[in-house]
């Protein structure tokens, strides 16, 4: 690469003598020039990355500072990242940022472009940083069992409701007990409390079996996949653990795992697992009560919102009503409701599917369908039971909706969830369920809708260049839009190189006003209920994403895809 040398003589950072004896060395030696250049101390790395940025006009990175995610590297071939000497650190929609210690090469910029399909953008960094990267990411087998896990794999225990042999299974059983299959699925479960994942995936397929972990509601995969000959073992593994029949491979089974991790933490894990074409799939849900968010002002309510959600659960009666898709956070938002409500002088009932924390002081019921335990059976001994809170995990059917509204027309608070897609679509569902609209006027106070959206990364938070015409078109006003100062994070070391970390609420909160009340009476569809919702001063999940972005939160792009527009 004498095109450097040539550049570095000229802005006198080198002289002619210094290059020739670089270059005597890379004769020798090998290696790139710059290398060498670093190698001999006459030119610091850190001298020679800012010169090659201001060079080009692109920033420059501290490799050692990130940490990329596995499914960043997997876009770029190991063979092509040292053939070019360069590494991805971060892709954001269809465009790929790759680190690169010459810019200029405009030959491994459209090979690049070639090969993954996206956009490239150039950031610069020095050889030295790019070729430990490449060794660190590529050469390095980055298993789930990594240096910061291996003390802490031995010291795990769990317990479960005892241990039965199959069988039929015994092989497995011996198989799943070996010291390496236990180590592997430990450091599953603990990988994901490290990387705050709220799911763990573990996929079997015709030729790979791979595990994923959900961080802030979307799916990373793990490199390098696991092994495929251990499937069966880690299947019956996780199945032991859990206390399930290892013997059954057929039907779909729950269970639930309690760790012990060390002296002082505590983990529960919810396991469902699934016979699928090509072995059985197991996803995990972590429910830790420690990160558990009961405090309203924290989940990211707005202030009058949060003033008509409370006015409503303190309401001696009536019904509200949290809806979202799952994963949304309607259980969080109905127990930071429960945690508010539970005083010694009410008496707390819960109806769940499954109980996921435990709260003290509130008699929490688990649904047991295979003994008749369902929602609504369990609604009816509630009744019973002198109850002034009633909560019910979900609205499901024509009888669960039905005793919930006379419960709440007769002197009781029922807090509940749907899934529909927004506030006012809500009533349509309890209609078509075959709710009476007299019924839902008289029993409704409130409905919630609610969505998560991504949190910028506050370690590598930055102002961004603002598109005006996108958030204009997203429904914020033109002036609000010029005026507001744009964020994204950049990624780094903290975020997995994502520029996210966290998940904020966007809530959309209707009291059922009397305006709202007559609508339905007259049989008006979801979109005049929310036109006159809107009317009424309600605040869309979209005008809530909006807020957020205004106020650096979160991103346009994190509000586009869990909200539509109104």
């Amino acid at each position: 690469m004498s095109r450097l040398g040539e550049l570095l003589v000229r802005e006198n950072l080198i002289s002619i003598t210094q290059l020739q004896k670089a270059l005597e060395a890379q004769r020798k030696s090998g290696g790139r020039l710059g290398q060498n250049l670093t190698k001999l101390g006459i030119i610091s790395e850190a001298e020679l990355t800012n010169f090659l940025a201001k060079q080009y006009g692109v920033p420059s990175i501290n490799l050692s500072e990130f940490e990329i995610a596995p499914e960043v590297i997997a876009l770029v071939p190991p063979e092509l990242a040292k053939r070019h000497q360069l590494i991805p650190v971060n892709r954001t929609g269809q465009t790929l940022i790759v680190v690169m210690a010459d810019p200029s090469n405009i030959y491994a910029i459209d090979d690049l472009k070639f090969r993954t399909g996206l956009n490239i953008e150039v950031v610069v960094a020095s050889e030295q940083a790019i070729e430990e990267a490449i060794q660190r990411y590529y050469d390095k087998p980055a298993g789930i069992i990594d240096q910061s896990l291996e003390g802490l794999v031995d010291e795990i225990d769990y317990e479960t409701g005892g241990e039965e042999e199959v069988s039929s299974g015994i092989d497995i059983t011996k198989q799943a007990s070996e010291a390496p299959v236990v180590k592997l699925c430990n450091a599953i479960l603990l990988n994901a409390i490290k990387k705050n994942a709220s799911d763990i995936h573990i996929e079997p397929y015709e030729k790979s079996y791979r595990v994923r972990y959900r961080i802030d509601g979307m799916l990373y995969e793990e490199q390098p996949p696991l092994p495929l000959r251990l499937k069966n073992a880690i299947t019956s593994r996780f199945k032991i653990m859990s206390n399930l029949d290892i013997s059954e491979r057929r039907l779909p089974q729950d269970g639930r795992i309690k760790l012990r991790i060390g002296k002082d933490k505590e983990m529960d894990f919810r396991v469902s697992v699934l016979p699928t074409l090509f072995g059985e799939k197991i996803v995990l849900r972590l429910l830790d009560k420690s990160n558990l968010q009961l405090d309203m002002t924290k989940l990211g309510f707005d202030p009058e919102p949060l003033e008509a959600f409370k006015e409503s659960i303190n309401k001696p009666y009536g019904m509200v009503l949290v809806t979202g898709p799952t994963g949304s956070g309607k259980t969080t938002t109905l127990y930071s409701a429960l945690s508010e409500l539970n005083k010694t002088t009410r008496n707390i009932s819960t109806a769940e599917d499954p109980v996921e924390y435990n709260l003290v002081g509130i008699n929490q019921v688990q649904v047991n369908d295979a003994v008749g335990l369902n929602f609504a059976a369990a609604l009816r001994a509630f009744l019973r039971q002198d109850p002034n809170i009633i909560m019910v995990g979900e609205i499901r059917d024509f009888e669960t909706a039905e005793i919930a509204v006379k419960a709440a027309l007769t002197g009781h608070l029922v807090l509940s969830t749907l899934h529909t897609n927004d506030a006012p679509s809500t009533v349509s569902r309890l209609l078509n369920m075959g709710i009476e609209p007299f019924l839902v006027t008289a029993s409704v106070n409130l409905i919630l809708a609610q969505r998560l959206a991504r949190k910028i990364c506050q370690d590598c938070k930055q102002p961004a260049e603002k598109n005006v015409a996108q958030l204009i078109k997203m429904g914020m006003k033109p002036e609000v839009a010029e005026s507001i100062v744009q964020y994204r994070g950049v990624g780094c070391r903290t975020c997995n190189g994502t520029g996210y970390k966290g998940r904020i609420a966007l809530y959309e909160v209707m009291p059922f006003y009397e305006s709202l009340k007559e609508l339905v009476l007259q049989g008006a569809s979801a979109a005049e209920i929310k036109a006159e919702a809107i009317r009424n001063g309600l605040q869309t999940l979209r005008m809530s994403g909006l807020k957020k972005i205004a106020e650096g939160i979160t991103t346009p792009e994190e509000v586009m895809r869990v909200t539509v527009g109104d």
